[in-house]
């Protein structure tokens, strides 16, 4: 199979009427899968977190395919990194204060903050919670800054007792409520978060609030595939707002439909997992000719990031690039395929929160010279702003396209 990508690609004819126009960008976000401390990364208590490359640092990675794209060339991943890499690559830095998922999100499309959303390490201020509790007809019980999995096992059993639902938050701008399927079914609790969305996001200004429907007992809880994200609206227009506005199908997997408030989005699919993810995408790549497609795949941070696991990370890593090598030969060629990342989420430090890292950037595609160095861009937004500029939709208002770097002239026909 990785002979069949490496020749697919090098073999096929790409001399194209513009080396500046694409008629679909394909981007995957590898949800916490960062490539390295960020400068301030100290002010976040992240100065040892390298993702990637810890987890390579600890587990042998088998990873060809990204290998081969130059994954080896941003980070260090072990093991022998191609001379000409398939991929133009770089990396990015984060210009918006915070290392949470909704901010990185909008500055990939194109929308940076000045300020930080508020945290609240000590808990939300009690009228807050009272407010919450008379919205949704119950005492709640927690208020701390806790690891999720850690705080339902300590509060699991009173809250199976009391029927109150776990209330927490984390070193993110997140309101987190966690019930029980015994207690309430999941569509009660997503009322409860909508009522805590009005209390705490558009009150306090949290990023946003998050379902967490829990199964099990005590010892042996666990945490369901049907979370939930209630977030604000991003302030500026994203990139996804302006591929809509163009008449472009702008189509959402995974996580993306709730980080921006469904704003900017032809089509949304939830997921259960990133296999689920990764099957969403192969059917929207068969089904759309044109247009965004915008997938998140949220193991890496939930599933194991979070849980401090490095073996489970690692083998989600291999697991992606088996699918990744099984999907690069579908891309047509008006297609522009990128991997890229949101944040860090370091599972060998002792952490289990988001870290300040730099995240990757591959792309892939018959208008992308292979082997570019795009070097280090200073925002995320770039990103949007080149994917903007490859679309033929309106400029972005933050970043810098890097198009014409990667797309220097018409590319040449290759062959073995």
């Amino acid at each position: 199979m990785q002979r069949d990508f490496h020749h697919g690609l090098l073999a096929r004819k790409s001399v194209r009427r513009s080396p500046l126009r694409v008629s679909r960008a394909i981007i995957i976000v590898l949800d916490g899968a960062g490539i390295g401390a960020l400068p301030d990364a100290a002010q976040y208590g992240d100065t040892s977190s390298n993702t990637l490359g810890n987890v390579a640092g600890r587990v042998p990675l088998a990873v060809p395919t990204l290998r081969a794209l130059g994954l080896g060339r941003v980070v260090e991943i072990g093991g022998a990194t191609p001379a000409a890499p398939l991929a133009a690559f770089g990396r990015m830095a984060e210009a918006s204060p915070g290392k949470d998922s909704v901010t990185g999100h909008w500055e990939l499309t194109g929308v940076t903050l000045a300020q930080p959303f508020p945290l609240f390490p000590a808990g939300f201020p009690a009228d807050a919670v009272r407010a919450l509790e008379r919205r949704i007809g119950r005492p709640t019980i927690g208020n701390v800054a806790a690891s999720g999995t850690e705080i339902i096992e300590r509060l699991g059993r009173e809250h199976l007792r009391t029927g109150a639902p776990i209330v927490y938050t984390s070193a993110d701008s997140v309101c987190q409520i966690a019930v029980h399927d015994s207690v309430a079914p999941v569509e009660e609790l997503y009322r409860f978060c909508q009522a805590a969305f009005e209390v705490m996001a558009e009150g306090l200004g949290v990023g946003r609030v998050i379902a967490r429907p829990f199964v099990g007992e005590p010892g042996t809880f666990r945490r369901t595939t049907e979370r939930r994200d209630f977030a604000r609206a991003a302030p500026g227009e994203t990139l996804l707002d302006r591929a809509v506005a163009a008449g472009l199908p702008v189509v959402a997997i995974g996580k993306i439909d709730d980080l921006f408030a469904g704003r900017g989005i032809s089509s949304a699919i939830h997921t259960r997992s990133d296999a689920h993810g990764l099957d969403e995408l192969e059917r929207a790549l068969a089904e759309r000719a044109e247009g965004l497609i915008l997938t998140n795949l949220v193991d890496f941070d939930t599933a194991y990031g979070h849980r401090n696991d490095v073996a489970g990370y690692a083998a989600n890593l291999e697991a992606f690039d088996r699918r990744l090598a099984a999907l690069l030969p579908r891309l047509g060629d008006d297609d522009l395929f990128v991997i890229t990342a949101d944040h860090g989420n370091d599972p060998t430090t002792p952490s289990t929160d988001h870290s300040r890292e730099y995240v990757p950037i591959l792309m892939v595609g018959t208008s992308v010279q292979p082997g570019v160095d795009v070097g280090t861009r200073s925002t995320f937004a770039d990103l949007g702003q080149t994917l903007a500029e490859a679309l033929g939709v309106a400029p972005l208002a933050c970043g810098t396209s890097f198009l014409d770097h990667i797309a220097a002239g018409a590319v040449e026909e290759r062959s073995v």
